[in-house]
This record gives structure tokens, sequence and C-alpha cells, in this order.
């Protein structure tokens, strides 16, 4: 049978999209398609994207990926994909994959930091990686060393960096860039529920009947998941409804029974608002026996600033006349500035009278932490007077040409919705709620609305967080690479988690280091203090992601410091380095992800990696072996003046010498190598392992010798031992070889049975233990062990004289007020500037805007605006405008007509495009609590390029 590309793609896209929907396919059809993809090896594997955690299935021929398709096995995605996930194969091949080490040299072939990027071996990269690091250790000790780590590594990856980091080089400065996406959902899990990641599941879509998305663009962002919303809209429209909350209209709101456009940082009066009228309006509605067995109170501090730099930081030194400090312009410092003493305004006052504060009244901020301690329901009660419909409406109608009116009664439905007996409801969120000054606040003022109806952890009822990246919850989280974690929840800060974690690791007592608090931009803005002098760029784009990125860009390219990137493509990151490393990408490598549901998902290596590519876990193996037990486990003092101790009597004792490698004590000790090379055997039958065989490329590797592979498994061996800290702790894992088996299990994996929703006794085997050894009778148990004792007192404080009371088994409601970012528009800069993605492109483009398809769909950034904007300041519709604020401007092209419509109050630049570099223009104001930026708010001028 002869076909034509044409006729190939028609039939074999006909045949997979049947079979996705259970049609039965013509026997034509069917053979066209078989003889089309003769010779074709298909395998399933998982999207490189979004933390949706869509399966796919690969083709590959020749040792070359030729096809991609949704996977119809794959409950998240059913056989669908969205328009990314269908150039899953396209991002591995672009024109200007990085092959080689390339390093910045002078003439000679020294390394010189203002040199030529030139072509060197790996070992030559890997000689430089260990001066620069010895260097930094000697200078800094181990805050000195960094890695900027990601939400995108493989589980295997993300363990193996941590390893080395925190066991090796004793630094807790690794960081993923998931901190820029879903810390506060973390610490809102951490601080409400004990333990981290959703109750829930995307089960409940279909079992709801109705979803309100809350900053989320789930069209655009989770387009397989709005898939799911639109068909369950669908199937009873009469009874499902659909209400989008957001600060300008998008796709999603298309879909929408109701759209409610509110001015930036007021989701937290929205939510308050909510509460109030449970509250005081709707009593009847609150489930009090739930609330009695299950839920306590608590406060927190409100002045405790905005998670910007502080006075006396050493790039903030000295403050001059004209109001500039250090590095910082007197117009930089207008802002950062309010770090230190914040005016409460008009519209948070009434907010923050419960607490004591006037409108006019100076607040002085000082560092708070986590702390937070138990009230009562009275004082409860008390905080939520304030937010009434009148005040909620007035500060948070987002679009002016609204009548308020129209808004007021938009909020009252969106009450009732919640409030109705019977309705389920589920509340989606993303980045809207998660980069926020208060994004803390906000994801658990979520969880007080679902709580006092009973509403949370329930089929078709829950407030569930949407990680944005494809290992965001899988890596970053339960990986533990984040500065202040380690595996399964475990904190570095903890003595006994520490020890426990050692023990796992069979490395002394005392070896790893109890100051996790260098996250992503501490990291940033220790370099340009000089404090970090080597950091790494681990499968991120850290120069592109940060906000402020101007400050960050200057001080990796002028101070003494020596910095690498690990990548696929030279993007920013890449040209701001001294050093860049030839990444293997996603399916040239084994490797697993866990997605927002709790869903792991493995996959094999399907092809080999181009050039001299190799993972980067081999690069972090193959450094350990530079570095031995005398390099790195002796005495230091940190900045704090806590003193690390000298670890290496103790190492003896275990059986290590002065000599021994981190390589051999991290990863080839002999638990590892237990895990043998099987070729024979599921799943390693038929596949390339690069790792653990080498491969017919015969890279040189960092010896200077043809790298012949490890001869173990080391991707088991790094699974399966970071697994084990969960097992038994309500995060079990599956093994290694089930989940090459399965579409992924959701944790916790107990007796080979996934958990569809945590804390509920009906469905958790966790929850059904705990409730039963409570003997409070109920139907739920928040059985995570973070912050499970309080002490007491009321909104303005603590009573430091209380007794801590055990909160085990129990979760929290919050008080928790509304208040202003620390920047708003005002006379000189007078619009709101939001930034995002698009459907299109992911994160910082390195990848998406490779493919040529994706590409040409949407080939730059664009500055959205309403038409009455542009016709304000001059603008037309595809003109070049500036986008300015206090950091920066770009330039980018006006678009009023496009799926991004905001109110005249605010634009929309989307971050994909390095030519517009949007985040110079961006505050790195974080969320004091989660440290995650708000990239949702500042305020910027436009005016015509």
């Amino acid at each position: 049978m002869s076909l034509s590309r044409r006729e190939f793609l028609k039939s074999s896209a006909a045949a997979s999209a049947a079979a996705a929907i259970g049609m039965s396919v013509p026997a034509e059809l069917e053979a066209a398609a078989v003889t089309a993809e003769g010779g074709w090896r298909w395998d399933k594997a998982a999207c490189r994207f979004c933390g949706t955690g869509c399966g796919i299935m690969m083709a590959t021929k020749n040792g070359k990926i030729v096809a991609v398709k949704g996977d119809p096995a794959a409950p998240v995605n059913r056989g669908l994909n969205c328009i990314k996930g269908y150039f899953n194969a396209k991002i591995m091949y672009g024109a200007d994959r990085l092959t080689t080490p390339l390093l910045r040299v002078n003439s000679k072939g020294e390394f010189d930091k203002h040199g030529k990027f030139a072509p060197v071996s790996w070992k030559r990269a890997f000689d430089e990686m260990e001066s620069h690091i010895k260097y930094a250790l000697k200078k800094s000790g181990p805050e000195g060393v960094a890695v900027f780590a990601s939400g995108q590594y493989t589980v295997m990856e993300g363990y193996a960096a941590q390893k080395m980091m925190k066991a090796g080089f004793r630094s807790n400065a690794i960081d993923p860039n998931a901190r820029h996406c879903m810390a506060s959902a973390v610490v809102g899990f951490y601080q409400t529920f004990g333990i981290d990641e959703p109750s829930g599941c995307y089960d409940d879509i279909e079992l709801t009947d109705t979803v309100v998305t809350w900053g989320s663009n789930m069209a655009e962002m989770h387009p397989i998941l709005w898939s799911r919303v639109t068909d369950r809209k669908l199937s009873d429209p009469e009874r499902v409804k659909v209400v989008n909350i957001s600060t300008y209209r998008h796709r999603t709101s298309d879909l929408a029974d109701m759209e409610i456009i509110f001015t930036p940082s007021t989701d937290l009066a929205l939510w308050n608002y909510i509460a109030r009228e449970i509250v005081y309006n709707n009593p009847q509605a609150i489930d009090w026996d739930f609330l009695k067995k299950n839920i306590v109170f608590a406060a927190s501090p409100v002045n405790m600033g905005y998670g910007m730099r502080r006075k006396g930081e050493k790039s903030l030194t000295p403050v001059r006349p004209d109001g500039s400090a250090g590095k910082y312009s007197a117009k930089e410092m207008e802002t950062i500035n309010h770090e230190m003493v914040h005016r409460v305004s008009e519209a948070e006052a009434p907010a923050l009278s419960v607490y004591g504060y006037k409108e006019g009244q100076d607040m002085v901020n000082k560092p708070a932490g986590l702390k937070h301690w138990e009230i009562s329901f009275e004082e409860y009660k008390k905080f939520l007077e304030p937010y009434t419909l009148d005040y909620v409406a007035k500060v948070a109608k987002g679009d002016p040409d609204e009548p308020i009116e129209q808004f007021k009664e938009k909020l009252q439905t969106l009450a009732d919705l919640y409030i109705e007996k019977g309705r389920k409801v589920v509340s989606f969120w993303t980045m809207g709620m998660n980069q926020h000054t208060r994004g803390t606040w906000v994801n658990t003022l979520s969880y007080n609305v679902h709580f006092m109806l009973n509403k949370q952890a329930l089929p078709g009822n829950g407030a569930f967080s949407l990680t944005g990246q494809p290992s965001a919850c899988g890596t970053a989280r339960e990986v533990g690479t984040f500065c202040h974690r380690l595996p399964a929840d475990m904190m570095v800060k903890s003595p006994k988690h520490r020890k426990i974690t050692e023990n796992g690791w069979h490395i002394p007592h005392g070896t790893l280091n109890p100051v996790g608090n260098q996250h992503i931009m501490k990291i940033h803005r220790d370099i340009e203090d000089g404090v970090v002098k080597f950091a790494w760029v681990n499968v991120c784009n850290a120069y592109q992601d940060s906000a402020s990125a101007k400050h960050w860009i200057k001080a990796a390219r002028t101070m003494d410091n020596f910095i690498v990137t690990s990548d696929g493509y030279p993007g920013i990151s890449a040209m701001v380095s001294d050093l860049v490393l030839p990444s293997a990408m996603i399916y040239e490598k084994w490797g697993a992800y866990g997605n927002a549901e709790r869903r792991t998902q493995h996959w094999r290596q399907q092809v080999l990696p181009v050039g001299d590519a190799m993972s980067d876990t081999w690069q972090w193996v193959e450094l350990s072996k530079r570095f031995t037990v005398n390099d790195l486990w002796g005495p230091y003092t940190l900045r704090n003046g806590k003193k690390l101790p000298d670890v290496r009597g103790a190492a003896k004792k275990m059986g290590y010498s002065g000599d021994t490698t981190m390589f051999e004590i991290l990863y080839a000790n002999e638990r590892a190598k237990a895990y043998k090379i099987d070729m024979d055997s599921f799943p390693q039958k038929g596949y390339d392992n690069s790792e653990c065989n080498g491969d017919s490329r015969n890279v040189v590797g960092s010896d200077g010798k043809v790298f012949k592979g490890y001869g173990f498994m080391i991707h088991q061996y790094l699974f399966e031992e970071y697994a084990s800290f969960g097992r038994g702790h309500g995060h079990d894992l599956a093994d290694f070889v089930t989940y090459h088996k399965v579409r992924g299990l959701k944790w916790p994996v107990v007796d080979g049975k996934e958990t569809q929703w945590r804390f509920n006794v009906k469905y958790d085997p966790y929850a059904a233990k705990h409730a039963k050894e409570n003997g409070r009778g109920s139907t739920h148990a928040f059985y995570g062990t973070l912050a499970k004792a309080l002490k007491q007192g009321n909104l303005r404080g603590m009573d430091k004289a209380s007794k801590k009371k055990s909160l085990k088994d129990k979760a929290k409601i919050f008080a928790r007020p509304y208040m202003e970012p620390p920047e708003v528009p005002d006379a000189e800069y007078d619009t709101w500037l939001c930034t995002g993605r698009v459907l299109e492109h992911w994160h910082s483009g390195t990848m998406t805007m490779r493919v040529p398809e994706l590409y040409r769909a949407v080939p730059e950034a664009l500055c959205y605006m309403h038409p009455q904007t542009a016709k304000d300041k001059g603008l037309r519709q595809g003109e070049l405008c500036w986008v300015e604020s206090r950091r920066g401007k770009v330039k980018a092209r006006v678009e009023t007509r496009g799926r991004n419509r905001p109110p005249r109050s605010l634009v929309f630049v989307p971050w994909f495009d390095e030519k517009v570099f949007i985040n110079k223009v961006c505050l790195d104001a974080t969320c004091p609590q989660s440290k995650q930026t708000d990239y949702k708010k500042c305020a910027v001028k436009i005016y015509k390029a």
C-alpha cells in the first residue's frame, strides 16, 4: 500500500482519534495506519510541559522521535493533547540545540569572564567547575555554592542534585523555579493541613456542580482540564455553573456563567466576604459537627513586609541623600522602602482596624516567619466583620466601567453558589493566587470557606491548587529540592528530620546544614551581595524568569563569581553564564514526574541525546567524583554564626576514608549497585540507557575517557531510595517497575491502590487509621504533622504564657486580612501590569519558540490593553509602545483585539519572549512566608515608542 504524506497523516490521526473515544475503526483505515507506521516503536511517556500530567504516546524510528499523540489509556487527558503537547517531539530538534560544553575563554584558551564562548571537553568543563566550587567554599563556605533548580527536573535529577548539594557541599542554597510557581500553595497546605499537596483529584471536575476559577486562565494554562470542565458544563448546562474570577477577561471567561473582574490583591477581600456571608448571614450553613471535630481557628502577624530587600543589606548600602541606596535607584527605593515601613491606605484601613491600625498610620514591618497561634471562633467572627458587601465591592471592583450595583450582585451570587446546600463546589487557582505578596494568606483563605461548609476533601468538593510545572509536585515538593526541605515533607531545620535523612543517605550525623533560607530570590540577592561565588542553573532559565532581572544579570556578569547553565538551548541564562553544558532533553533519558493531583508517572529513554549532550543526573553524578570527604566535610561557620561540625572523624568510623569520593558515598554505594542492569527484562529490555550502559556515541566523559556507563540501574536506585522516605508515612509511592506498567498512580499508594481523596476516611487508608485512633468519630482526619501544636491568643497577638495545645489530625481556618501590594498605580505609574503565559508557549519560550508551528502562531509577546487605554495613550493597534516601571522598560506591540481583554486599569504582557523581556520591569516582591515572587501586579506607565 502506498500512501502520500497527507494521506498518512489523515489515516493515522483518524485512527488515533477514533481509538481515543472508543469508536470502532474501519478495517481499511486501520490497515492504512498500520502500514504508515511500519517500523515505528510506540511507548508511553509524560508530556514535557505543564503540571496537568497528560500522558502521551511517542513513536521512534531510526533513533529519532517521529510522532506524538495523546495516550488513550491516560486517565488525565484520555487521548487528548493541547497544542504544545502535540509538539513534544519538535522541542527536541531545534536548529540551535547545544551539543558540546562552551566556556568563556581568552585568546590563549584560558578561562576569562569577559571572553567569548568556545567549545571545550566535558573534562575541561568539570575541571573548571571543581576549581570554582572549591574557591566558593573557601571564600563563603557552603552558602557560597548555589543551584537554581527546577520543577522541570525529573524526580531522579532533582534527587541526585539534592544529595550532592545538601549531603556533599552541605549547602541548602538549592531552590527550584517552582518557588515562583507554587510555593504559596505549599505553605498554605503546610499551615492548613500540616502536609503538602491537594486533597482532591481531577475526578472532582466530573463530580462537581460548580467550578470557580480564581486567578486561573485554565482555558490556556490547563487546556486539557478545561476541556473536562467544558464537557461537564455542557453535560448539564442548567445545573452546572462556572465562575471566572480574574483581573482581566480571557479565554476562560468565554465558558463562564459569570465573570468577576477584581482589582489586584483584593481576592483576599473576596474570600473574606464569602466567609462573612456564611458566618453573619447564613450561620445555618456552617457544619458545626465537622468544625468541632476537625478544625481550629488561627491568626498570625500582619506587619510582616513584602519579601523585598531590607535596610542594611549590602546592596542597599549606602543610603544617599537623593533617595537611592547601594545598587538601587531612588525610584526603586520608593517601593523597597515599604518593606520597612508601610503607610496604611484608605482601602486597607477597614480590614486592618480589628488589628488596631488606622488610615495613614505607619505600619513598622518585621520578619514574622510562619508564626501563628490559635484563636476563638468569636475572634474569627470579629475579624470578618469589616468585609461587608459595600466595603468589598468598593475596594475589589476591577473594571472601572462596570456599575457598582452589578458588581455587588455578582459577589452575592458567588457567595450563594458556595453556600447553597447540596451544591458541590470546586475552587481552582494557579498563579493569580500564588504569585502574590500575600500568597500564603489567600491560599489559606480558600480553605476557610470550604471547611465551614464541609465542602473539602469530598468527591466534587474542594479547594484545589493547579500547579504549573510538570514535576513541581514530584521533584520540587516531594523530593524536597527547596532550600528548606528534605524528602517526603521533611525539613532541614528539624534535627529529627535531618537525622532520618542522614541515616537514609548513610552519612554522618551533623553533616546536614540546618539553615535553609537561600530561596531563589535570596540566591540572586546573595550573588549581587558577593556571597554566592558559584551558581549552577539546572533545567530552568533563571535569568529570564526572575523579576527585576537586570539586577541579577548585571551581578552575574560583573561580580566575582562563576555561573554555569545546563540546558538544551542557548537562552538568556546560557548567554549570561561563564560555562554552558549541553543537557539531554526529556525523552533522551529515563525519568519520572509528579503532577498536580499527586500522580507519579515514569518513562523510558526513547532516543540517544544529540551531540555530546548528557542528562542532568549524569552531570551531578560526574561532578561528585571530584570531591572527597576531606574536601567537603570539615568545619564551617555560617553567616549567622551557626557552626557546621567537622564530621570527617565520624565518616572514618562509618568506613569512609578522607579520600572517599561523594560519588562512592552518595551514588555508587553498595545499595545502589544492588540495582542490576538487566537488558533482557522489563522495563529495561529494548531501551537505551546512556547513564547505566554508555551508548554508541562514545561520549568522552569527565575523566577524559569514553564513558562506558555506571554498570548498575542508577535511575531505579535514585527513585527507590527517595521513595523509601515516604513509605509508611502518608506519602507512599509504588515501586519503580510498577510505574512502568501503569499510567501513573496518585499517592499515597497503599496495598497497590492509589488514593483519590486524601483525609477522607472513606477513601484514604491513613485517614481511616487516624480517625480510628483519635476516637472522634469523624469523617475526616487531617493527619499532617507540621505545626500541629499551637499557643493561644487573639487577633492582635499570641499569649506567650499559654501552653501549646495539640491539634493532632485537625486543620485550621485562618484570619488573614486584605492588604494592598507594596506598589500600586499612582499619578506617574498609572497602570497595573500583569504577566503570565499564553497557550502556545511554555515559560521562557526556550523550547516552544524553537518549534516553527508554535513560533508562527505567536511569534512575539504583545502588550494587551483596552482600546480606550490605547486611545488615551495616543496608541493604535499594532504600534510599538514602551512599558516602563521604576525598574526598567521594554518595547512591545499594542494589542487591543486579542484573546486577553484587560479593563482600562491594567495591561497584560506574557513573558515567553526574550526580546520583550518583561521581567526587567516586574517587581521582586514576594510573599514573606512562601518567598514566591509576585509577577501579577506592579505599577507601570505606557507611552508611544
